[in-house]
C-alpha cells in the first residue's frame, strides 16, 4: 500500500472530475526542451527566493539548469513592473528562453467568509488573472487564503465560491487551480475534491504537492481515483523522517529523494493515471540558501527530480 500518514480517503461525487478533461499538461504552450522524463521538469521560484533575484534573472538562471517551465510570483512581476518593466517583455524572455510558464504563484481572499473582503479578494485575483495572460499564462494557484475557518457544511459554498473565479478565469483564458496545503484550511483531498468537483465547471482542477498531502495526513493510495491529464501541474519536494509530521514546517522540504516520500510507488500511479504536466520544485529551504550558489540549488532540483524519476518510470 502506497501510505502517508492516515487512513485512505474516500471522495464523494467524483463523476464530473474523472470525467474527460483535456490534458493541460500535454498542450502546446511552447516548445520545451527534450528531457529524459515523462514530465516536464520545472521550477516554482520559491526555491530560490531567498537569493532575492529579479525575476529576469530568475528566468534566465531556470532556463540555463535545464528546466521546461517555470512558476512565477505575482510579487515579483509586480516589483518588474514596477521599475519599469512590462509584461509582454518577460512573455518574450519566457518564449526566447523555451520556458513554459506553468502556473503563476499568488495570494486573493477570494474565499473569505466576509462578504466584502471576498469581493475585494475575487477583484485581486481577476487582476492577477488578467496579469498572468498578458504574460502568456495559462493557470494560476487559488489558495484558500483570507479563510479563518474550515466548516465542512460549507463545503457547497466553497464550491460556489471557487465556481465564480472559475468563471472569472473563463473570461481571461487562466484556470485559478484550487491548492491544497498540508498546514493550513483546506489541508484534506477528499475536501478539495468535493469542492472542485462541486463546481460542475470543466475546468476545475487541483494544485497538489507531496509534502502538502504528507503533512495534511492524507494518503496517497487516494491518488489512483485521479484522472492525471486533469492536474496540469504538481509540486514536486521531499520531507524528512524527524521532525514527525505535524511538526513539520514548509522549510522542512528537501529535494526530491533526499526524504522519506515513497516516490517509486507513487510516481507511477500518477504516469498511468495519465499525468503528464510539470512536476514543479517546490521548496523552502533556508539551508540550502545559506549554503550553496543559486546555481547549485537550481542544478540539485532538476538533477535530483530527474533521478527519482527515473528510478520510479521505467
Amino acid at each position: 500500500m502506497i501510505r502517508g500518514s492516515g487512513a485512505t480517503l474516500l471522495a464523494g461525487n467524483l463523476l464530473s472530475f474523472l470525467s474527460c478533461h483535456a490534458s493541460p499538461g500535454t498542450s502546446e504552450e511552447g516548445a520545451p526542451r527534450e528531457n529524459p522524463s515523462p514530465f516536464r521538469i520545472s521550477l516554482n521560484t520559491s526555491t530560490i527566493s531567498g537569493y532575492k533575484l529579479p525575476v529576469r534573472e530568475q528566468i534566465e538562471l531556470c532556463a540555463e539548469t535545464s528546466f521546461d517551465g517555470i512558476e512565477l510570483w505575482i510579487r515579483d512581476v509586480e516589483t518588474y513592473m514596477a521599475e519599469g518593466g512590462t509584461p509582454e517583455e518577460i512573455a518574450r524572455l519566457l518564449k526566447d528562453s523555451n520556458l513554459i510558464l506553468e502556473n503563476m504563484i499568488g495570494f486573493s481572499d477570494w474565499i473569505a467568509d466576509d462578504p466584502d473582503k471576498r469581493e475585494k479578494g475575487c477583484r485581486n485575483m481577476q487582476k492577477d488573472m488578467e496579469l498572468t495572460a498578458r504574460l502568456g499564462g495559462k493557470y494560476i494557484a487559488a489558495p484558500v487564503q483570507g479563510l479563518s475557518t474550515f466548516d465542512r457544511s460549507k463545503l457547497p459554498e466553497y464550491a460556489e465560491r471557487y465556481t465564480k473565479i472559475l468563471e472569472a478565469g473563463d473570461q481571461t483564458g487562466v484556470t485559478p487551480i484550487l491548492e491544497l496545503w498540508g498546514a493550513g484550511h483546506l489541508n484534506q483531498l477528499s475536501d478539495t475534491l468535493h469542492i472542485v468537483t462541486g463546481t460542475l465547471h470543466p475546468k476545475a482542477t487541483m494544485l497538489l504537492d507531496f509534502y502538502h498531502l504528507y503533512r495534511g495526513g492524507n494518503s496517497f493510495d487516494s491518488l489512483h481515483l485521479l484522472n492525471g491529464s486533469a492536474l496540469p501541474v504538481f509540486h514536486i519536494n521531499d520531507y524528512p523522517a524527524i521532525p514527525e509530521r505535524i511538526r513539520l514546517n514548509d522549510s522542512d522540504r528537501v529535494f526530491p529523494g533526499d526524504g522519506i516520500c515513497p516516490f517509486e510507488e507513487v510516481l507511477p500511479v500518477l504516469y498511468k493515471n495519465g499525468f503528464r504536466g510539470a512536476l514543479s520544485v517546490e521548496l523552502f529551504n533556508r539551508s540550502y540558501w545559506e549554503t550553496m550558489p543559486v546555481k547549485e540549488v537550481l542544478q540539485k532540483s532538476y538533477e535530483k527530480t530527474i533521478s527519482v524519476i527515473r528510478k520510479a518510470i521505467k
